[in-house]
């Protein structure tokens, strides 16, 4: 049981880091799908499956 946790706390900890990794390549304004877009990208870099 704590291993799950300590393992929904990492990617979730992996997935904001890659959404502000994007947000400061990439700024403000563009549409969801173009940030769905580089997310998947970074976290498949990152070696997660999506």
């Amino acid at each position: 049981m704590q291993a799950e946790r300590e393992q929904i706390e990492f990617v979730a900890s992996d997935v904001i880091d890659a959404m502000i990794k994007i947000h400061r390549a990439l700024g403000p304004g563009l549409l969801e799908s173009a940030y769905q877009a580089c997310l998947t990208h970074e976290l498949s870099a990152r070696g997660h499956s999506i």
